[in-house]
């Protein structure tokens, strides 16, 4: 397929005859590829075992190729939808307090989330260190565990990842590409047609159960380098898991700090309700992969809530997506809320 956003970014930021070949070389890698009909309504294409959205797959391969990681990054990785934005921004508020004081406010109020830390296969396909701060070493991606780049595997970066009850996963990415799809002026798929792509493993990044197996195992092995995590359960305990989080990424709370209402500060500052109220994520707009026209950045907060796919999924579709789950992670050890 010709020309996507990351292929164009290569182009932007050099124009090298070698960067054009290199585009030209994933244009017709994927043309190799196996592809189906998507959830958008165009193809996604088959690499190394999961399907992707063309305006994203130029990207991974690009960051296959030549990405280099600082050997203190941190990588926040998920599935589309299922706590990325949450996330997101609970890790740059983390990472990010020591520098606030007096007048100085976090980005997070004026920015949205996922403006504060760069994307691996979008802003960080061509390897342009402008699109990264360097003095926050906190990247996001939603890269298969097993599609990561082998610098990042084989480095001692840190890897956060974060997945979520299946059905509510679906209903959620349904929702984010429907609204997108009619920002371009594109009737979106049934929801039907949609959950039925997504039971066969059809979505973006998906299999959904492969992605979360991926990441799971890996953190079964490499425990001090992949904290996994629940939607769900950082819900129920956010506190405790915001700690966690902290620890995980090496700049623990102090006691001050916590008897200071820091922590208390941060949860609060990246609750749904706090960050779908600001001005920037009611309001402003962003461009995104594969939609000509700008959409609004309210499309990433939505509702926030666990259980909402009853209001949306009979109880026989529901059922079936347990089912599938149920039968993929079996010998995991994981168990996933429901």
């Amino acid at each position: 397929m010709e020309s996507s956003l990351p292929s164009s970014q290569i182009l932007d930021s050099g124009g090298s005859a070698e960067r054009k070949n290199e585009a030209k070389n994933y244009n017709e890698v994927m043309s190799t590829l196996p592809k189906v009909k998507g959830l958008r309504g165009y193809d996604y294409y088959l690499y190394q075992g999961f399907w992707y959205d063309p305006f994203f797959l130029e990207g991974i391969m690009s960051v296959q190729d030549r990405f280099n990681p600082q050997s203190t990054d941190i990588f926040v990785a998920s599935s589309p939808k299922t706590g990325t934005t949450w996330l997101t921004a609970l890790t740059f508020a983390i990472l990010t307090r020591s520098r606030l004081s007096g007048s100085t406010t976090s980005s997070l109020l004026t920015k949205m989330p996922h403006n504060c830390v760069p994307f691996l296969e979008f802003q960080l396909a061509d390897q342009n260190p402008s699109n990264r701060d360097l003095a926050i070493p906190l990247l996001s991606t939603h890269v298969p565990y097993s599609c990561l780049p082998k610098s990042i595997i084989s480095s001692s970066c840190k890897i956060i990842y974060i997945c979520r009850d299946a059905k509510d996963a679906f209903v959620s990415l349904w929702y984010f590409l429907a609204k997108m799809q009619r920002s371009d002026n594109v009737e979106p798929l049934p929801l039907e047609e949609a959950f039925e792509l997504f039971c066969n493993g059809i979505a973006n990044y998906g299999p959904y159960w492969d992605h979360v197996l991926g990441y799971w195992r890996a953190s079964l092995e490499f425990p001090e380098k992949i904290l996994f995590l629940t939607y769900e359960e950082m819900k129920k305990d956010t506190a405790a898991h915001v700690k966690k989080l902290a620890e995980f990424m090496g700049c623990s709370f102090t006691l001050e700090e916590e008897e200071g209402g820091g922590l208390q500060k941060i949860i609060s500052m990246c609750s749904f309700e706090e960050l779908s109220s600001l001005e920037v994520n009611k309001n402003a707009e962003h461009r995104t992969p594969g939609i000509s026209s700008p959409i609004q950045n309210s499309v990433f907060f939505r509702k926030g809530e666990i259980g909402d796919w009853a209001n949306h999924l009979t109880p026989e579709m529901g059922a079936r997506l347990d089912d599938i789950m149920e039968k993929k992670l079996k010998g995991s050890g994981l168990k996933l809320p429901r």
